[in-house]
């Protein structure tokens, strides 16, 4: 006779990454797809990252040569987008200007996700005196604006490209720890985080290897749509002079170059308003679309 056991069905097991369940990337890109606007602000991010990429190939002109004797030329079909004050062309200028501003955006948003992971890793999973202190530090943080917070950093710094960069991401580290700990609260109690703590596992082991993997659908949604503030933070400050310095072709110093002249050559600031307006909208849009291609609530 043959004897069948009967498998229990409240057994804790741990659920799979999604690296190991490639049928999961593959049901969210149909939901992505399905999301017309998302694919469209994909496109966007899509296209600037290539525009950044091959700047030195496809830009026209020299972006820091000077030519007094054709400043403040109008668009024409040597220059498409004219020149500034000094001569210099203006779409090479946005060309290269591209590779600035994602280098930003991209740069302040790991600085503030590699801490604030970090710190929401910790405060989450011990919980008690961790979590109280580092709740403390970062409602600190998050009492202040956080353009205002950046304008202080890099008063203190100094003004320049990379402590922008510095002061944007640390501005950025309380968004991502109250997530991360808000998400690692809620893995922790589940049923197979005990069990693989009965075997023996270290608390790096839980934490990194178990808990890590299954809250980064809130951190890569974040990410994104941060990379969209990081981008617009930055310009601002250059705006104000804190930023990049001449001759330096990021958006934001462009934008201040070209606020004296919007009479003359209202161009110069046009064009770098429009390309800080579209990236930040194409970032805006496709993190929206993540997060409803990634969060199981979403129906259709």
């Amino acid at each position: 006779m043959k004897v069948e056991y009967a498998t229990p069905t409240n057994q804790a097991i741990p659920p799979k990454t999604a690296a190991a369940r490639p049928g999961r990337w593959r049901t969210f890109y149909r939901k992505l797809r399905k999301n017309k606007l998302a694919m469209v602000g994909g496109f966007i991010v899509v296209f600037y990252i290539a525009i950044a990429l091959l700047a030195p190939l496809i830009a026209p002109h020299d972006p820091y040569a000077i030519d007094l004797v054709g400043k403040l030329k109008p668009p024409s079909a040597e220059h498409w987008m004219g020149t500034d004050d000094k001569g210099r062309d203006v779409l090479s200028r946005l060309l290269y200007g591209t590779r600035l501003s994602m280098s930003v955006g991209f740069v302040a948003v790991f600085i503030g996700a590699f801490f604030g992971i970090i710190l929401g890793l910790l405060a989450g999973y011990y919980g008690k005196w961790v979590d109280t202190v580092i709740s403390r530090v970062i409602d600190v943080l998050l009492a202040f604006p956080g353009i205002l917070l950046s304008l202080a950093i890099v008063s203190a710094l100094g003004p320049s490209l990379f402590n922008v960069m510095i002061a944007v991401g640390v501005f950025s580290i309380p968004v991502f720890a109250r997530i991360v700990r808000g998400s690692t609260l809620t893995v922790k109690k589940l049923e197979y985080i005990d069990a693989i703590r009965s075997l023996g596992a270290s608390d790096f082991t839980i934490i990194f290897k178990h808990i890590f993997p299954n809250i980064l659908s809130p951190i890569i949604v974040q990410a994104t749509m941060r990379i969209a503030t990081a981008i617009l933070s930055a310009a601002g400050l250059s705006f104000l002079g804190l930023g990049a310095q001449p001759p330096l072709p990021e958006w934001g110093a462009m934008l201040s170059n070209g606020r004296d002249f919007l009479f003359t050559a209202p161009y110069l600031a046009m064009f770098p308003g429009l390309a800080i307006s579209t990236l930040v909208l194409g970032f805006n849009i496709f993190g929206d679309g993540l997060r409803d291609a990634l969060d199981p609530r979403m129906k259709q």
